[in-house]
């Protein structure tokens, strides 16, 4: 199961408290006070691991808690700290405060890590308290409560190329076709109801990868069909491949609704540079012509057909030429 979304409530360690002790030992009278301090509490991080794809995880077990710290003690014995406790998310995810909608921050490589809730302070044992003026303080301070609060994760993919269309576009036949990912490909809308990721390798050692998500229709940046929900896997992508069936009963009003649909979801989706790929070219007669599309940005447009394997050469080097120059602009 693919899970891109989840919340969580993390709560940090509390810091044990400060310890109120006396010295007691034969042959030193007056020994004074010895209470050590509390230990620190653990703190909460999110950290990326490779190893993980989905969220799964979170929805499970969806409260989390970091150790307390331990008391202190006499003879100057300070507290021990609690562990830290960190939570693995795949590459790539998002953490917002779930009560504001607050970005905190992402972990986009291996090994990235955010500090989501700090644990609290441990407190002052009486020794701390000691003056010349004061030599008996009987004082001591209770540990801090750690940070508590509620996170929001939101898994986006990374890929260099996302395919954006329409039910039924074609989208998971090319990935089938350009990568060795298996989607399920059926004659009936939204078949795909999760990403799906490809490698696609070319000569000298060049690869790059696709992600194919649920098909886009009009009002999916409010909610409707599923495309709100995996909009947000474009938004990682380099370049964006615009897929628009020949059949389609007018191409250049559905090139023209994807553009506007990743717009209003994300200006910066719609930023993006894009090729645009017209499909099924196996559906139109041999003596056809192939239609005439008005790209934005003067945009490439290759016709393919992913069943004939026509044109797939082509749209393959399009896309790594298109997307070496998106790395340089940079």
């Amino acid at each position: 199961m693919f899970i891109d979304r989840a919340v969580v409530h993390v709560v940090g360690g509390a810091g044990g408290a400060g310890a109120s002790s006396f010295r007691r030992e034969k042959f030193v009278p007056k020994g004074g006070p010895d209470g050590g301090d509390g230990g620190s509490g653990g703190s909460v991080y999110v950290r990326a691991d490779s190893n993980l794809a989905t969220l799964l995880d979170y929805r499970y077990r969806t409260h989390w808690r970091a150790e307390r710290g331990q008391h202190g003690k006499g003879k100057n014995m300070t507290g021990k700290s609690g562990a830290d406790l960190y939570l693995p998310v795949p590459a790539g995810t998002e953490i917002r405060d779930a009560a504001g909608g607050t970005r905190l921050g992402e972990v986009v490589g291996a090994g990235d890590t955010l500090l989501v809730a700090r644990g609290g302070r441990g407190g002052r044992g009486n020794a701390r308290f000691a003056t010349p003026t004061h030599q008996s303080p009987r004082e001591w301070e209770p540990g801090e409560y750690g940070d508590e609060r509620e996170l929001e994760l939101v898994l986006k993919l990374i890929a260099d190329v996302g395919l954006l269309g329409e039910p039924n576009a074609g989208k998971s036949t090319l990935l089938s076709v350009v990568s060795a990912a298996r989607p399920k490909i059926a004659d009936y809308p939204f078949t795909t109801l999760e990403p799906q990721l490809g490698v696609v390798g070319l000569s000298d050692s060049r690869s790059f990868v696709v992600a194919d998500i649920p098909g886009i229709i009009a009002g999916a940046h409010v909610g409707k069909g599923l495309g709100l929900k995996f909009l947000q896997h474009v938004e990682r992508t380099r370049l964006v491949a615009v897929l628009v069936p020949v059949d389609s009963p007018d191409p250049q009003a559905s090139y023209e609704l994807l553009l506007r649909e990743a717009a209003s979801y994300s200006p910066d989706l719609a930023a993006k540079p894009h090729v645009v790929v017209l499909t099924k070219l196996d559906l139109s007669p041999p003596a056809s012509r192939i239609p005439a599309i008005r790209t934005q940005g003067s945009a490439p447009v290759v016709g393919i057909s992913a069943v004939t394997g026509q044109g797939i050469p082509k749209l393959l080097e399009t896309l790594w030429q298109a997307l070496s120059a998106a790395v340089a602009t940079k």
